[in-house]
């Protein structure tokens, strides 16, 4: 754990393709917080498929929009928001979200405590093809994620 503290600079941190325009760039990382947290900005192009129907087992996720239009839908509740808007997703609340507007969107990631950033810790380390199939199903396990149903958008 780094003890010191740091600052990751606008331009910083390892990017993870995960195919079609879409790329996340891990920013802190849970080696460096001890396992407190990990973060990470996503980069979503307007037309990329939704995420699926999921949970996470051992972390709290939080979702803060920094530009576009992102839909969400927690539990059994849909919303649609823009820049400025933050969703908090307690572990083990089934969720998903898709890039719902006409442009691309940006938004950073949260998890806390940090195990289920691991899944894309991993994934960096990875080909873009392990990012789906039954080689994700085991990653997403071993980092405390369930997918509990289909895409609902």
């Amino acid at each position: 754990m780094n003890t010191k503290g740091f600052v990751v600079p606008a331009n910083g941190g390892s990017v993870v393709d995960s195919g079609a325009g879409r790329f996340e760039v891990l920013k802190v990382l849970r080696e460096e917080t001890g396992g407190s947290i990990m973060l990470f900005e996503e980069i979503v192009p307007a037309g990329t498929d939704t995420t699926t129907f999921h949970l996470h087992r051992d972390s709290d996720e939080i979702v803060y929009v920094l530009s576009g239009e992102i839909t969400f839908k927690v539990g059994e509740e849909v919303t649609v928001g823009g820049p400025g808007t933050c969703a908090f997703i307690p572990r083990g609340v089934a969720h998903a979200w898709k890039n719902s507007g006409a442009e691309t969107a940006r938004a950073v990631f949260l998890y806390t405590p940090a195990s289920a950033g691991g899944f894309f810790e991993e994934l960096q380390r990875r080909p873009v093809e392990s990012f789906n199939g039954p080689e994700a199903l085991e990653m997403r396990r071993r980092h405390g994620w369930e997918i509990v149903g289909p895409p609902p958008f």
